[in-house]
């Protein structure tokens, strides 16, 4: 609630907010008028945003350079282990495999300071025009489901071929998260647009139905993250 109220501050103040996740961009939303915001999306399909009123927000855009294989979750590590909330930098992106981050830029000097190392990797920014992204697009797989219904637990076991009361376990040990918060209705029913992700198994975004079949099951579309 904090947060939500701080980045209402900041609206309220004609500042931009921090970025914002998905969870958030709903909860701000609910506060607020259409007309009163406006949201800065980095490239097309960006997770994180920001929202403002006036003039856009200043983001810097690095690649991350290393002479080391990198990898998405020790990137998000390493910005936890040196204290970085989430809401000072937007997505991470592998893109023809080289790795991008975007970064408020009040939160340039810190940054530039500390994120030297990747694990044991050392790593150099090279700082991008915020425009170099702007048409890139996620690659998803697509997966196609049959399914008696839109439950978010009937939707998981056919994703990972097990049966709902393992989901459930899975939901009582915090294996699954739903919009970046943990499942806690396993009965819950997928919207287009809701994003999943099972420990082990991957993230998804959910689309929706795309037909029903002969035998009133439900032909659904999910993109699995790459």
């Amino acid at each position: 609630m904090y947060t939500i109220q701080k980045n209402l501050n900041r609206l309220s103040n004609y500042q931009p907010t921090f970025f914002l996740d998905p969870k958030e961009q709903n909860e701000l939303k609910r506060k607020l008028k259409k007309d009163e915001y406006k949201v800065f999306k980095p490239f097309n399909d960006s997770e994180k945003v920001i929202f403002y009123v006036d003039e856009e927000p200043e983001v810097i855009l690095y690649e991350i350079k290393s002479k080391q294989e990198l990898r998405h979750q020790d990137i998000l590590g390493t910005m936890y282990s040196l204290n970085i909330s989430p809401e000072m930098f937007g997505d991470i992106i592998l893109y023809d495999d080289r790795y991008f981050i975007y970064v408020l830029k009040l939160f340039q000097n810190y940054f530039e300071m500390n994120f030297t190392k990747v694990r044991n990797s050392s790593v150099e920014l090279v700082s991008l025009d915020i425009s170099y992204l702007e048409d890139y697009q996620r690659d998803y797989e697509e997966i196609e489901l049959i399914v008696s219904s839109e439950r978010i637990d009937t939707v998981i076991s056919t994703i990972i071929h097990s049966n709902r009361n393992v989901i459930k376990d899975k939901i009582k040990d915090k294996e699954i998260l739903l919009n970046h918060d943990l499942l806690k209705n396993n009965s819950y029913i997928l919207k287009p647009g809701d994003i999943f992700s099972i420990r082990k198994f991957g993230k998804y975004k959910y689309v929706g139905i795309i037909k029903n079949t002969k035998k009133d099951n439900y032909i659904v579309k999910c993109l699995k993250y790459l």
